[in-house]
């Protein structure tokens, strides 16, 4: 299998996406991606996050990457791995505000060699641990061929010789007022050790070292870059090499070494974000997924996003629901504040992760892979467009009707709270028939009964209160009918006023 991607396993990568999709901020998703790629901002990680996979074997390559990295002995040689080539990018960035010749050649043959590192002591590593996954089987073939090239071998050949020929180079500097020379070394004595020796019987204990360590410092200034002109003067030789090597190996490193270093943050970024949550004991999976088969079934599901917002405060309240043919839209309603709009976000969130083959936050999952998702949520009027509420509510509704298909998922929140009830039902009712006739997935949660029994491919959810305190809302949400009385029970259970319970009490 050839390699080139380890995020795609087409034989062309995608091109990226640098814009957010619109309903991001709907389903709260920019705030996990923003909390995602934060961390390694330097990777550019968010355009990933905006390219859905709609193959389900594209999906299937991801999460075998998943559960390889969840290795520890793999993750450790990833990460080190990332490490030394962090400090190769760095080197690199650093040598084009260098202003001195042999300066930049200097830290140029540094980062080639940290490079020659990290790149043979990733394929030792990976060649020693267990990899079940095509995408990193694959990138194990190709690292350990690189490292065997004549290509490879000679840069690092080369570089180890070029450092040695410079490690040996030795001179002396002769100052005097106002001026300085080089000249070769003739081993004249190393006074620092003379000085050392000297004032060591004076030693009585450990003091503060006021050595300077200047590999910490990378600048040099015009004075240094004299000397060190002066210096390849008097040894033209390694300094030539130096110069070869740059000229023949600039740039060097290998591009799918290259874009590996970058894509396999994605998985890195993704773990390392859920490491928190999971040590929170909330469940995640990688779902069974499926692009023909609309019968879903979710067990123990959250809003990631509001589980992030809550940290240590509250607990977080899982879900399950399922779908089974011929059902295709669940109608969520009850009380406000209940966690119906959570509930909504949750399963855009579900679905799109689910797309990007990611963990899900669910304990198990089976779900659609959809082509688009579409969301309608109530918005701010927008005085730019000079339309009211209820104008803008069907311009953007008809866009979403305009371009869903089948296979899309729609999440309609709250719609036409502007208007009159009748005009309210008469307007969802419509629509309504259109996505099922469309055959799409989706949630709508509403205030309209109606619509939970508009047809077979409908479902009724509600979200509850607590029995004995209905001010208290459970944010659990259950599949049942949707009578309108679910509140007013609970109210009526918590004063005994229920018709079992006047009749008990008029027995009695």
């Amino acid at each position: 299998m050839a390699f080139r991607s380890i995020l795609f396993d087409q034989e062309d990568v995608l091109q990226e996406i640098t814009e957010q999709p619109a309903f991001f901020t709907d389903l709260n998703l920019d705030q996990v991606v923003e909390a995602v790629a934060e961390p390694k901002e330097e990777y550019d990680l968010k355009p990933f996050f905006y390219m859905p996979l709609h193959d389900v074997g594209a999906v299937r390559y991801r999460q075998e990457v998943f559960r390889d990295l969840e290795n520890p002995a793999v993750m450790e040689s990833i990460n080190a791995f990332a490490g030394q080539m962090s400090r190769v990018w760095r080197y690199l960035r650093m040598i084009e505000k260098l202003d001195f010749y042999y300066h930049k050649e200097g830290w140029f043959l540094e980062a080639a060699l940290l490079y020659g590192d990290a790149v043979a002591q990733l394929a030792q590593r990976l060649g020693q641990a267990q990899v079940s996954s095509r995408g990193l089987r694959a990138f194990r073939e190709y690292l350990t061929r690189y490292v065997d090239s004549p290509e490879f071998q000679s840069l690092w050949a080369e570089a180890r010789e070029v450092k040695e020929a410079l490690r040996g180079v030795k001179y002396c500097v002769i100052l005097r007022p106002g001026r300085l020379s080089v000249r070769a070394y003739e081993d004249e004595p190393d006074y620092t050790v003379e000085i050392e020796r000297t004032f060591e019987k004076f030693r009585q204990h450990a003091v503060k070292s006021y050595l300077a360590d200047l590999r910490d410092s990378v600048g040099m200034n015009h004075i240094e870059a004299k000397i060190l002109e002066f210096v390849a003067r008097l040894y033209p030789e390694p300094f030539a090499a130096l110069d070869r090597f740059c000229a023949r190996h600039n740039p060097f490193v290998d591009e799918v070494i290259r874009r590996f270093d970058r894509e396999i943050q994605f998985y890195v970024a993704v773990l390392e974000f859920l490491a928190d949550f999971k040590r929170r004991g909330l469940p995640f999976c990688y779902p069974e997924v499926s692009a023909c088969r609309k019968d879903e079934h979710v067990q123990d599901a959250f809003d990631l996003a509001l589980a992030g917002a809550l940290r240590h405060k509250r607990p977080v309240v899982l879900n399950d629901y399922f779908l089974q043919e011929p059902e295709r839209v669940i109608v969520v309603t009850g009380p406000n504040q209940g966690g119906k709009t959570t509930f909504a976000r949750m399963f855009g969130q579900l679905h799109y992760l689910a797309s990007l083959g990611c963990p899900v936050p669910a304990r198990d999952a089976r779900l659609f892979l959809c082509d688009q998702v579409f969301t309608h949520f109530e918005r701010e009027e927008d005085i730019r467009n000079l339309r009211g509420k209820l104008q803008d509510d069907l311009v953007r509704i008809h866009e979403i009707l305009a371009q869903a298909t089948p296979n899309s998922l729609i999440i309609v929140n709250e719609i036409f709270a502007s208007t009159t009830l009748e005009d309210a039902i008469f307007l969802s009712r419509r629509i309504m028939e259109r996505v099922l006739a469309l055959d799409a997935l989706g949630v709508w949660v509403t205030f309209l009964d109606e619509l939970s029994r508009l047809s077979d491919k409908t479902v009724s959810m509600v979200s509850t209160v607590d029995p004995e305190n209905p001010v208290l809302r459970t944010f659990k949400i259950v599949r049942m009918p949707a009578d309108g009385l679910a509140y007013a029970l609970s109210i009526a259970r918590k004063h005994r006023l229920t018709y079992a319970q006047l009749r008990e009490r008029i027995q009695k």
